[in-house]
């Protein structure tokens, strides 16, 4: 796998040759060589798992491809910053012969909201963009806000939302999607909440017209925070969000086939559901205007390693630093309570808590991974996590909304029952 995994980056030679070039721009860092892979397999024994125990997780992806429940997926488990177990499952879509591998390109959906969150946080380094301050500060228009009333009317937000707020979903924001009933997910829809024909910093503008369902800083809602967010951070770095993301992220890990949107040319290596919703599993490869920060990108399972080993590496990759240990330590601190997490919607779960742009294990006698994993999944089931108190890394990528759920509990379950030492 390694080889053939080498061979077809090569055929890359000419982007990593920008890639490059654009590295060497002044104010950008040196990037890692993206024709290198950054799957580096070791022994699972050594590693502190029990090879045969892996044999659940293989059995049950191939169970759900055989049942066609998923066309295809790809599980990676790591320690010590080396894989003990990588395999891809299945083909990538359905009528397809091509197999899944670390090369197929997923929709990773929500797992966009932490690389841009740790964008913003680079910007955070330089001083050009402060946590705890309003976003009205970048965004005008977020001075005045409202929030729903009960009756259906809305009253003017006593608080300010803060820019960490959006960072943690305690803005008051909502997704409609999560309860699409209620009186306040149908006024955002019929205010423009599902919009993609503008640009992020005209999108932010849609959505600060709109009733906010909590006074910021007082609940956690799943929401579109860090599709405004991106905005906040176009104004931050003077930049349009992907060129951002690119100079900042994952032009200096080598993440070459991470994208807002795909080049045609990549279209034999796209992963499709087994059964398709066009509402949900876009196009890959056509363009609309808005960059969604909170779930516009698509990535493969070794490009995103190497984000997720940079965050292991306590914000450096090989050499490379993104982050400042001091940074991502704070981007891992707690910004809820009980309170605010009792007060909304769609929380990850018993012992968790929630940072700048990810979730939070808090108490590991209620999860199975240690205290103080960070981690975050996609609506289509694509997820990832850092442990830090076992060291232990995961990615799995799949098209599956249906069975996004399932396989959190699924794969908590085959990695931890398989580490035994």
């Amino acid at each position: 796998m390694a080889n053939g995994f080498l061979s077809a980056r090569a055929k890359g030679l000419v982007l990593a040759a920008g890639l490059a070039l654009a590295l060497a721009s002044p104010g950008i860092a040196k990037g890692v060589d993206p024709r290198v892979s950054s799957i580096v397999p070791g022994d699972a024994a050594a590693l502190g798992f029990d090879p045969a125990k892996f044999e659940a997780a293989r059995a049950g992806l191939k169970a759900d491809v055989a049942a066609g429940r998923i066309a295809g997926a790809y599980l990676l488990i790591g320690r010590h910053g080396k894989v003990a177990f990588q395999e891809g499952f299945g083909v990538q879509g359905p009528g397809q012969t091509t197999p899944m591998s670390a090369e197929t390109i997923f929709r990773v959906f929500s797992m966009t909201k932490p690389v841009v969150s740790v964008t913003a946080m680079t910007l955070v380094q330089e001083g050009r963009l402060d946590v705890d301050a309003p976003v009205s500060k970048y965004l005008p228009e977020y001075a005045n806000l409202r929030v729903w009333q009960a009756d259906g009317t809305s009253a003017p937000a006593t608080r300010p939302m803060l820019v960490r707020h959006l960072m943690s979903h305690t803005s008051g924001l909502i997704y409609g999607f999560i309860t699409p009933a209620a009186p306040i997910a149908k006024a955002w829809e019929a205010g423009g909440e599902n919009r993609n024909d503008l640009t992020a910093r005209e999108y932010a503008k849609v959505i600060a017209k709109l009733p906010l369902k909590a006074e910021p800083g007082t609940a956690w809602n799943y929401s579109r925070s860090t599709d405004v967010l991106g905005a906040v951070v176009e104004v931050a770095g003077g930049k349009p969000l992907d060129v951002l993301v690119r100079e900042r992220v994952t032009g200096p890990l080598g993440m070459t086939d991470t994208a807002f949107f795909q080049p045609q040319a990549r279209r034999a290596r796209f992963a499709e559901p087994a059964k398709g919703d066009a509402s949900v599993y876009y196009d890959y490869a056509k363009p609309t205007p808005m960059l969604s920060a909170g779930g516009g990108l698509s990535s493969t399972a070794e490009d995103y390693l190497r984000f997720v080993l940079m965050l292991e590496g306590d914000g450096q990759y090989k050499g490379v630093r993104i982050l400042k240990p001091e940074t991502l330590a704070r981007m891992r601190q707690d910004e809820t309570t009980p309170t605010i997490r009792k007060a909304g919607l769609f929380f990850p779960g018993p012992g968790m808590g929630f940072g700048l742009g990810f979730s939070l294990v808090l108490d590991d006698r209620l999860q199975r991974p240690g205290n103080g994993t960070f981690s975050w999944w996609g609506i289509a089931g694509t997820e990832f996590w850092v442990d830090p108190k076992n060291d232990v890394f995961m990615v799995f990528m799949v098209q599956s909304r249906d069975l996004a759920m399932d396989y959190q509990r699924r794969n908590r379950a085959w990695i931890y029952d398989a580490l035994v030492k």
